[in-house]
């Protein structure tokens, strides 16, 4: 199947277009070590085939293993886990590893500012960083993409691969 990614940026923290703010829709620092990184990272992805829905746990390690300063947040939506932002801080940028709701919290309105959060942190994680960027795919939500845009980032690369 064709898979078109792409690959968007900002390059600015003025460049962020914030979503209205989302009562009770809160985000939280989450410890590397939680198993609720995987599970949380498994079930948001799961709709989309991403990896993180049929790792291995040797596939969980040799991924914390890729980068010893990933971090997270985990989303809160009044009071329940609704979704997660995988960070890779680097010295001048940030990349969005992974962002996604929990499919109970698709649909409600929510993607909007949980993004806001979610970049928000990004530029706060890395004081030098230069930009914040992320990926997503044609098969991701359909709207993840005109999300990631409103938001201010902008388009810098696209690649059409197969996925199998």
């Amino acid at each position: 199947m064709k898979e078109i990614v792409t690959y968007v940026e900002m390059t600015d923290r003025a460049q962020l277009v914030a979503a209205a703010p989302v009562p009770g829709l809160a985000l939280a620092p989450l410890d590397r070590t939680s198993p609720l990184v995987p599970d949380i990272l498994a079930r948001v992805g799961a709709p989309y085939g991403w990896r993180s829905s049929r790792r291995t746990p040797e596939e969980w390690r040799a991924w914390f293993d890729e980068n010893p300063r990933r971090t997270f947040g985990l989303l809160f939506f009044t009071g329940e886990h609704a979704g997660i932002v995988a960070y890779d801080p680097q010295d001048h940028e940030v990349e969005i590893k992974s962002f996604g709701l929990l499919p109970d919290f698709v649909g409600k309105g929510l993607g909007g500012y949980a993004l806001t959060l979610g970049i928000r942190h990004a530029w706060e994680l890395s004081p030098t960083a230069a930009r914040v960027w992320l990926h997503t795919s044609s098969f991701d939500h359909p709207n993840a993409l005109p999300n990631y845009h409103r938001r201010g980032f902008r388009t810098f690369r696209t690649e059409e691969t197969t996925r199998s």
